[in-house]
């Protein structure tokens, strides 16, 4: 039973974790909804809804309704966080106060339509807060103290580059580059290069398994089956983790050139925190092989991958529960705050 009845929802393009204060990571499920269009009727969320993707007939669609890191489709969003609120706080005797992670760059339209989706799935109060922030108190930093921390978070659809110090974000900014980009560019690079198209989850799989940012030390090769487009048979195409390297080369250049900008508008002082802190990564994205050596290798700072990093997000918005009675409640908009501020 929820007791207290307060939840973490990490609201991420990919994937959904769940959280409680003292239970850790309660749900992990795919952020995906299929629904009967003739009727409107929620047939599953999460895996279930994952594996009808691409697989279903004319009455069945499944979706993602998060792209970026926003929602795009406020009323499949609304359903599954009904739904996953629902089993999160089946057992609660009140309806939940929630608290759900976004992107640093998040807008107040955005914010609004999470806000009014979390309300509508059944929470009694909304909290946001930035995703870096969450990540940061799940990797276990000090970020209370005067003292500069950097974060790099790269999730399924945007990648967060925050530095923070006295428990608040100083400078942030937030790309739409994440996973599913890294995903996408493969499946261009193959089609480009091979005249072979494969398919998300493929791309995904070659991704986790031997994806790379940064030279291996030896190089192999994997075999990926897909649609010649040539005669549109089905083909199997080698690939070297060097043409990876190449495919994912835009991408990772973009996540580098925003820790630059982060950092040259970022106090002196809190940069030379950071450079003796070193630099964190969070997120799924940042266990493609590399990522932390291509980093290091570009601002000469030490930078380490977070233990448990897809998870650092859910974890850190369970244990601020502890604190939600000092959050403030609705939008949070850095941007907004600071031009109110100056």
């Amino acid at each position: 039973m929820l007791l207290g009845g307060d939840i973490g929802i990490d609201l991420g393009t990919t994937t959904v974790l769940v959280s409680t204060r003292t239970r850790g990571v309660i749900l992990r499920e795919p952020s995906v909804v299929a629904m009967d269009k003739n009727t409107g009727r929620l047939l599953s969320v999460g895996l279930a809804a994952q594996r009808m993707l691409g697989r279903t007939p004319g009455n069945i669609v499944a979706i993602r309704p998060l792209r970026g890191g926003a929602i795009s489709d406020y009323d499949m969003t609304e359903r599954m966080l009904r739904e996953l609120v629902r089993k999160a706080a089946s057992f609660a005797l009140f309806k939940p106060r929630v608290v759900i992670s976004v992107p640093s760059g998040i807008t107040e339209v955005e914010e609004r339509a999470v806000v009014d989706a979390g309300i509508a799935a059944g929470a009694r109060r909304v909290y946001l807060m930035e995703a870096p922030l969450a990540a940061a108190i799940g990797a276990g930093l000090e970020i209370n103290k005067a003292d500069g921390h950097m974060v790099v978070d790269c999730g399924g659809g945007t990648t967060d580059v925050a530095v923070l110090s006295l428990g608040g974000v100083v400078e942030s900014e937030s790309i739409k580059a994440g996973g599913e980009a890294f995903d996408e560019e493969l499946i261009k690079y193959i089609r480009r290069r091979h005249n072979v198209l494969i398919g998300d989850s493929t791309a995904d799989e070659v991704k986790k398994s031997v994806g790379c940012v940064f030279p291996r030390p030896e190089t192999t090769t994997v075999d990926m089956k897909g649609r010649n487009l040539m005669n549109g048979l089905p083909s199997i195409v080698s690939v070297s983790t060097t043409e990876i390297l190449e495919a994912f080369e835009e991408i990772s250049e973009r996540i580098i050139e925003t820790i630059h900008r982060v950092l040259e508008s970022t106090p002196p002082e809190l940069v030379a925190d950071v450079s003796r802190n070193g630099i964190v990564l969070t997120g799924g994205g940042s266990l493609l092989w590399g990522f932390d050596k291509l980093i290091e290798s570009r601002t000469n700072i030490p930078t380490r991958v977070a233990d448990d990093s897809e998870q650092c997000v859910a974890y850190g918005l369970g244990r601020s529960l502890q604190s939600i009675g000092e959050m403030h409640e609705g939008p949070i908009n850095l941007a907004r705050r600071k031009q109110m501020k100056a």
